[in-house]
């Protein structure tokens, strides 16, 4: 994909050529793009504005981003379940604010989980990793009920996929503390 991405001192369009494997032309043509926003040039010989263009990265289909609030954070005890199958944090965030969270019965380690409640929920700090697709099964396989993996909204207002709690478990849960914000507040206050 050829980039125009400034012009000469003899006024002479410059650019760059991005070049990838097969069928990677869709990130490709977001890197393309990404480029093409940061480097506002004039189009064409009429030096027409560039349209700012609304869509989205793409995503790399060898990683899937997924959302942690509790024991998986970074530093505390399950943490090594998602570094062990080389995930890589890529954002300390917030939820939109519609969750509440609870303090589920059993462990070790105590966990917490995390359900959408549009009337009385708030934000809750979470985090988003960066999981080598092929090994999102075998740490799905590993989360015990009443967790499991669906879809959680941020505070941007994408959604993406991260630790969702079953009706049932909040049921037995020994505690809401969703007024704390997020499980390390929990944890400091315990």
């Amino acid at each position: 994909v050829a980039v125009p991405t400034a012009f000469t001192a003899q006024g002479l369009p410059f650019g760059v050529t991005l070049a990838g494997r097969a069928f990677d032309d869709r990130a490709l043509l977001s890197i393309a793009n990404r480029l093409r926003a940061l480097l506002p040039l004039p189009l064409g010989a009429l030096e027409l504005e560039p349209v700012a263009s609304a869509a989205p990265a793409v995503a790399n289909p060898a990683f899937t981003e997924l959302l942690v609030c509790g024991a998986h954070l970074e530093g505390l005890p399950l943490n090594w379940q998602l570094v062990e199958r080389g995930a890589t944090l890529l954002a300390r965030t917030q939820s939109a604010p519609c969750y509440r969270l609870h303090v589920l019965a059993g462990g070790p380690p105590m966990r917490p989980g995390m359900v959408r409640d549009e009337a009385g929920g708030q934000a809750i700090e979470v985090e988003v990793w960066s999981i080598p697709t092929s090994e999102l099964g075998s740490f799905v396989a590993g989360i015990p009920a009443p967790l499991g993996i669906g879809k959680v909204e941020l505070a941007d207002g994408r959604w993406v996929s991260g630790f969702i709690c079953e009706s049932q478990g909040i049921s037995s849960a020994t505690e809401e503390i969703t007024h704390l914000g997020g499980w390390r507040a929990w944890l400091a206050v315990r």
